[in-house]
């Protein structure tokens, strides 16, 4: 290697943790199956019951930093053998993907237990 730059570093999976909301929400569209934005979109509303609602700004933003950051991939549809519209772009959880995702979810199910552990479980407001 003859470059004078160094060598860039990936980050740990830590480093990239809390995820803001929107992030973890993709990461989970994206952990069951490769999907285009739209479909992230539909995924997303459909496993909140509508709670949540991706507009298409925060999508792509959000995919194009987990792309930089290596937790996404994006995959050629016409490689798959798919009919599909080939100006679409198929997102995959990358192995480090997963990892980040795993991490995060364990941190939000100790915040969980800890606010359960302090008696707020079943409490109305």
């Amino acid at each position: 290697m003859n470059s004078t730059e160094p060598p860039v570093e990936e980050p740990r999976a830590e480093e990239l943790l809390p995820l803001p909301a929107a992030t973890f929400h993709i990461l989970v569209a994206l952990a069951e199956a490769d999907r285009h934005g739209y479909a992230i979109m539909q995924e997303v509303a459909e496993r909140t019951g509508g709670a949540t609602r991706l507009n298409p700004g925060t999508l792509y933003t959000t995919l194009r930093r987990l792309l930089e950051q290596g937790v996404i991939t994006e995959i050629d549809s016409r490689t798959l053998g798919t009919l599909q519209d080939e100006r679409r772009r198929l997102y995959r959880i990358t192995p480090f993907g997963r990892r980040v995702a795993t991490l995060e979810l364990d941190r939000l199910s100790r915040m969980i237990r800890l606010g359960v552990q302090a008696g707020l479980a079943g409490q109305e407001s």
